[in-house]
């Protein structure tokens, strides 16, 4: 008897997904990645210096929205979302190959409630786990071939090529930024969140799913333009946990509330953000210069009471609720895109998850 392939073999495998509510969909979807990623992750030698610590950001959990944005979009071009795993899991691979570079390039302290890889294994070697874990997405992404055919599949490859030039773009103005020592404005801050997490927190898996699907170009276009809006309402969003929830040591999971990182972390190492240009906008030159000072010491030295100051400053002068306010804005944006789109239940899902990522995870 001819044994199934991988993903012939999950897919025989997963439960049908729950359409009916947001946490019983994210749930289902988060369950259907927990057992589909350890077939992508290799085990075996070198263990301890390479395929571990590969291992240890996807199988830490978190949200993984991002897959199940894929798969909620294939399901509703009409797609088998059994089908569309492996995109997802390649997907959710990225993500992961993304948080360790972007904790080594920003000196991140904790990730997902336990400390940066970084931190554990050192950087060389955390790079390397995470230059592994890239190049387990295209063997994924091999797996469409079987599914789709290879023409869709060449189409998926070609999308997500799409996607990582974007995030790139927009990590390198995001850490460029920081090392040129230079504050941008609000239209050059969306431009570089637009590229680096519009592409591959919305655009980018709304396209992938719903290709999958075969889907049109009207649905493509109203799907893209949500997810777009989606990806810029979640980035303000993880904008303001980082300065408002303390929950470092709690792992985020599907459907929760965690953060998951350490709070004022943005603030040590620097980053510019929407919060930051409105500060700058809005309180005193002195306080201004103050806020410009303390982003641009090093990570290291850059004290707790100075972090305490400038989130105490952004609440007082208006900065968090202006980004709150923003953020609802992308919010309602994407429900507008999902209205070009016919009623159904997975419309309505993605509706709730613009309402949840753009809103409820606020503390």
């Amino acid at each position: 008897m001819t044994a199934l392939s991988r993903p012939a073999a999950l897919a025989a495998e997963l439960p049908p997904l729950d359409f009916g509510s947001l946490p019983a969909f994210l749930s289902g979807s988060s369950a259907w990645l927990s057992r589909a990623l350890p077939r992508y992750l290799p085990e075996g030698e070198p263990a301890d210096f390479l395929y571990e610590p590969a291992r240890d950001y996807p199988l830490r959990g978190g949200k993984r929205f991002r897959p199940a944005l894929l798969l909620l979009c294939n399901a509703l071009a009409g797609g088998d979302p059994r089908l569309a795993v492996p995109s997802a899991v390649a997907l959710e691979l990225f993500q992961n190959f993304a948080l360790v570079h972007d904790d080594i390039e920003d000196g991140s302290l904790v990730r997902r409630g336990k400390p940066a890889l970084h931190r554990l294994h050192g950087i060389p070697l955390a790079t390397n786990a995470g230059d592994l874990l890239f190049g387990l997405v295209y063997e994924a992404l091999l797996d469409n071939a079987e599914i789709v055919g290879p023409a869709r599949a060449v189409q998926v490859m070609r999308d997500f090529a799409e996607v990582f030039r974007r995030t790139f773009e927009g990590q390198a103005l995001d850490i460029g930024w920081i090392r040129a020592n230079y504050f941008p404005g609000r239209e050059e801050f969306l431009t570089m969140i637009r590229l680096k997490t519009g592409w591959y927190s919305g655009r980018g898996p709304c396209r992938i799913g719903a290709g999958l699907a075969g889907a049109g170009r009207e649905m493509l276009d109203a799907l893209e333009e949500y997810g777009e809006q989606l990806g810029l309402g979640f980035q303000l969003r993880d904008d303001l946990l980082n300065l408002t929830e303390d929950s470092a040591e709690t792992a985020p999971a599907a459907g929760g509330g965690g953060y998951g990182k350490e709070r004022g972390g943005d603030i040590a190492e620097g980053k510019r953000t929407l919060i930051v240009i409105e500060m700058l906008e809005r309180l005193p030159p002195a306080e201004a210069q103050r806020v410009r000072d303390i982003l641009t010491v090093p990570a290291e030295t850059t004290a707790d009471a100075d972090i305490d100051w400038v989130i105490e400053a952004a609440g007082s002068c208006g900065a968090l609720d202006a980004a709150r306010r923003q953020c609802r804005a992308h919010g309602q944006a994407a429900l507008l895109a999902l209205a070009r789109l016919p009623d159904s239940p997975q419309r309505t899902l993605l509706a709730n998850l613009a309402g949840y990522l753009t809103h409820e995870r606020s503390s």
